[in-house]
């Protein structure tokens, strides 16, 4: 009972009685209502600066691409141009211009008058130089060099 009388007094105090009056309530409303927007603008702000920084890295891929689509055209135009076929049927074809006389000079011959410590080592069944390059940088060109007929001989 005494409990009782406690908690009767408790809610019937004059200090309780103000937090409960209806126009408090509607501040207390108010304030839950001003603390939910607040809460989903900064949510909002949170998800805005997220998609930027996606937006962000989006166009540097996109200048990446756009820079490297740009260094295939030039490319693309030098292949195309009379100097790279030239070049490309002399190295790889052994093709001469006219009037042009090709020598072909045995590699016994040849190597007679390149400094040893230059001279491909193979041939001297000597231990090749280690290759750090990674695995994929070797395998293109290996590809390369198969497909161009460049390496097919000495291999």
């Amino acid at each position: 009972m005494i409990m009782l009388d406690e908690i009767y007094r408790l809610f019937n105090s004059k200090r309780v009685r103000q937090l409960a009056d209806v126009r408090n309530i509607a501040l207390y409303i108010f304030g839950i209502i001003v603390l939910a927007i607040a809460w989903s603008g900064a949510r909002t702000v949170q998800n805005n600066y997220q998609l930027q920084k996606q937006i962000s890295a989006l166009q540097q891929q996109n200048a990446v691409l756009h820079l490297q689509n740009n260094n295939t055209y030039l490319q693309n135009q030098f292949y195309d141009t009379e100097v790279y076929q030239e070049l490309s049927a002399r190295q790889n074809l052994g093709l001469a211009a006219p009037g042009e006389q090709v020598l072909l000079i045995p590699k016994s011959v040849a190597m007679k008058y390149v400094d040893p410590a230059l001279a491909d080592n193979r041939d001297n069944n000597a231990v090749t130089p280690i290759d750090n390059r990674p695995g994929y940088t070797r395998n293109i060109e290996a590809w390369r060099d198969f497909l161009l007929g460049r390496k097919a001989a000495t291999d």
